[in-house]
């Protein structure tokens, strides 16, 4: 299995709206209609010392070609286009980096 991690700069000021935008993958359930097995958003606990604008996706697929599938499905669905164009509008989100891992169990 492959991991794929999403590192969002977010703004600080506009955490809440970071929030909706990630619930709204995750209770939404497009992620895993879409093909992905996430494990999760981290966002930012604020108050125990830390970044406060940093937070974080991570997400399962079997193979590079299922996270393609993935990729192309994202594209195609309609609640996944609402909820980029909603953050886009939000600008809650500063920069996002992708990175790919595999896990030692």
């Amino acid at each position: 299995m492959i991991y794929h991690c999403i590192r969002y700069t977010i703004d600080r000021h506009k955490l809440a709206d970071f929030e909706v935008y990630a619930r709204r993958w995750m209770e939404g359930d497009i992620l895993r209609r879409c093909g992905a097995e996430p494990l999760g958003y981290f966002l930012p606990k604020i108050g125990l010392g830390g970044a406060d604008n940093i937070a974080l996706a991570l997400l399962g697929f079997e193979s590079l070609a299922d996270y393609e599938q993935y990729r192309v499905r994202l594209g195609d669905d309609p609640d996944s286009r609402a909820n980029l164009a909603a953050a886009k509008k939000s600008r809650c989100i500063v920069t996002e980096e992708r990175s790919y891992f595999y896990r030692i169990e």
